[in-house]
């Protein structure tokens, strides 16, 4: 009995040491696939969207699915710490049983693992002092990579949501390709903006891969405001380059190129790891009559504009690279996928607060409201 207990403390604590190091401390992607943190995520984040989706579309229901990502790691870190604690009991319990039974040897892991150390209950033998030390060290570790781990993750969401705010006086809020170009339009003087933009957006992606894939935890965490979010960002991205590609001319195609190449790596990479297949039959984000009329507005803008059917194909072409993708992920993580050409025109975030709500923003500014050059 004293080696089954001996077996099943040694392979808790292993497997838990294991998944904690390669979650918090291994900086690239795990492909294996039996993974008790995997599990986790998948049914915890199961179970909240289901919980999610009995509420209306509206605030409460963005706030009940921003919680999930911050008190998800809460709970895992209690559930690898409490792991810890059961295993480091059954070492204890087949190196020296005590009178009090197995609930003396879960206290004595206890309040070694935490290093409370109240002494009513001390190692017993040299093996039993010798597993003592090392749960101590263990625990001390365990709570400084813990502690550690947090200020990294709220670094990179910071990083992330940067360009998201960026986008805001850009491309409105939620983010549209067409706002965009209309408001920097390809060509001389405003161009180089849009080109640095798009140099900006290339890196952003970059990093937004890498963080999300060495912190996958960091995907669950929601943008400040309900009409914005890294995937709608990303799209968005996705969609000015896909259009400076094909129907809008008069700035430099290379970066739009990079920008394409470095986004849409970025969201066939995460459906890949969170194993979303692209998503067919989605709803048109830019149907013809709405194409034909961003590319009136651009010419309206000054910018120059191709609808033959060679450019027209070629976007269809493009959009069908990274859509499906886009419209996969939006769909697990229950986020809104911007329009390119949206209809109406709403105000920006910056625009708006809860104590101008009776006031128009455009004419405070003196500007024309229905004018998207106001900026």
């Amino acid at each position: 009995m004293t080696a089954i207990y001996a077996i099943a403390g040694a392979l808790v604590v292993l497997v838990i040491l294991r998944e904690a190091f390669e979650a918090l401390v291994l900086p690239r992607r795990v492909t294996r696939r039996l993974r008790f943190t995997r599990v986790y995520y998948r049914t915890a984040w199961r179970t909240w969207t289901a919980a999610a989706d009995l509420l209306p579309h509206g605030q409460r229901r963005e706030s009940l699915l921003s919680v999930f990502g911050p008190l998800s790691l809460l709970v895992l870190f209690a559930f690898w710490a409490a792991g810890l604690v059961l295993g480091f009991a059954l070492l204890h319990h087949s190196a020296a049983p005590r009178d009090g039974g197995f609930a003396d040897s879960l206290y004595l892991s206890g309040e070694t693992f935490t290093t409370l150390g109240y002494g009513d209950l001390t190692p017993i033998g040299t093996p039993s002092r010798m597993l003592a030390v090392a749960e101590a060290a263990t625990g001390f570790g365990y709570f400084a990579i813990v502690i550690s781990y947090l200020p990294v993750l709220y670094q990179a969401f910071g990083r992330r949501e940067l360009l998201i705010a960026l986008l805001d006086a850009r491309a409105g809020s939620p983010p549209s390709a067409g706002r965009m170009l209309l408001r920097l339009p390809p060509g001389p003087g405003d161009g180089a903006m849009l080109g640095r933009f798009l140099a900006d957006a290339e890196r952003w992606a970059a990093e937004v891969l890498e963080a999300q894939l060495s912190y996958p935890v960091l995907a669950y965490d929601r943008s400040q405001h309900d009409n914005q979010s890294w995937l709608a960002a990303m799209t968005c991205a996705l969609d000015v380059s896909a259009l400076l590609l094909t129907v809008a001319d008069g700035t430099d195609r290379r970066q739009a190129r990079l920008t394409f190449a470095m986004s849409r790596h970025t969201l066939v990479d995460l459906a890949l790891v969170l194993r979303r297949p692209p998503r067919t039959g989605i709803a048109n984000r830019l149907p013809e009559a709405r194409l034909r009329e961003l590319l009136t507005a651009l010419r309206v803008a000054g910018v120059a504009v191709r609808d033959d059917a060679i450019a027209l194909a070629r976007l269809s072409e493009l959009r069908g690279l990274y859509e499906p993708f886009s419209a996969a992920l939006a769909g697990y993580f229950r986020l809104s996928l911007p329009d390119v050409w949206p209809l109406g025109d709403k105000p920006d975030n910056w625009q708006t607060s809860a104590w101008m709500r009776r006031a128009s923003p455009l004419t405070a500014l003196g500007a024309d409201p229905k004018d998207d050059h106001f900026i």
